[in-house]
């Protein structure tokens, strides 16, 4: 099944675009372009449905969009199970997964990392290579910060996590929201300084971090200056005037900016369209609609990622 696995993932690289991610013994995988499950629940949520009530119909109008790859958010092992069956009958892959975890107290971080490990265990089949994580506040909601004992517990158990999830062929890739640019950015910055490049890669959420540092583009392309080499995948998103947009389009982020400094690093993350609602949004496509556009215009911000 895993070799069947990798020959349709290749299949759909060449229908539906691929980017190119180092696997951990230097063979290169494509992987088409990739959808997170929490734009569709945003959408769903807009029209009073529950995203995932009925995983055969979600799939269902996921699929229809010309979607070939899905990021799923996984709290417990057992998820993945009831999740792959349906994948397959919508020919759908999975090349990576969001996967919550508590990492800054060292009980906490012991449960966080062997529940993480049993469902990179339970995503063999599926030849899953990129775990996304984003290590829990204090607090959700909460204006407090990690403290510097908290923040270096967090980054010791994020490299630990990251160094098992290697040993299985999987790269951990650490995320943000807004909550760890604040202070000076003191928790992106160490998450990333006190942990080994070859165990805790990054994925970008690109709209998050402009947000997070005041809607600035400075910092967000400071950012990929700094870090830009330990990117492995993008979260795509896009907001006109601060406010999210329902399609992936123009806006207050310059992308095509951001396609030309990776590109001079030779970096080619695997991307992941998060088009997600607010409440200040537009309302004037459903998700079916929102996600095809989306599609048509990565196909030309990304063209050169896509041949």
């Amino acid at each position: 099944m895993t070799m069947d696995r990798r020959t349709f993932i290749n299949s759909l690289a060449v229908s539906a675009g691929a980017a190119f991610l180092p696997g951990t013994e230097g063979i290169v995988r494509t992987f088409p372009i990739s959808c997170n499950q929490y734009s569709w629940i945003t959408f769903y949520d807009r029209e009073g449905k529950d995203w995932g009530a009925n995983l055969d119909a979600s799939l269902k109008d996921f699929a229809s969009t010309g979607l070939k790859a899905y990021e799923p958010a996984f709290t417990q092992a057992d998820e993945v199970g009831k999740l792959l069956p349906v994948l397959k009958k919508y020919q759908l892959v999975m090349p990576s997964v969001y996967v919550n975890s508590s990492l800054h107290k060292a009980d906490e971080a012991t449960k966080s990392i062997e529940s993480v490990l049993a469902i990179a265990d339970a995503l063999k089949p599926a030849d899953t290579k990129i775990i996304v994580t984003n290590p829990n506040p204090l607090k959700w909601g909460s204006p407090d910060n990690k403290n510097d004992a908290e923040l270096a517990e967090q980054a010791k158990n994020l490299d630990k996590l990251g160094a098992e999830l290697k040993k299985r062929g999987m790269t951990l890739a650490y995320h943000t929201h807004d909550v760890e640019l604040r202070a000076a950015a003191r928790e992106f910055h160490h998450m990333l300084l006190a942990t080994d490049p070859k165990n805790v890669s990054l994925c970008l959420d690109v709209h998050w971090v402009y947000r997070g540092s005041g809607n600035s583009q400075i910092a967000l392309f400071d950012i990929v200056k700094l870090y830009g080499q330990r990117i492995v995948e993008l979260h795509l998103r896009q907001s006109k005037d601060g406010i999210w947009q329902e399609a992936f389009s123009d806006g207050d982020i310059d992308y095509r900016r951001l396609v030309a400094a990776l590109k001079a690093m030779n970096v080619t993350p695997h991307l992941v369209l998060e088009q997600c609602l607010e409440k200040t949004s537009p309302k004037t496509m459903d998700a079916v609609e929102a996600h095809k556009k989306d599609l048509v215009y990565s196909a030309q911000i990304f063209k050169d990622w896509l041949k």
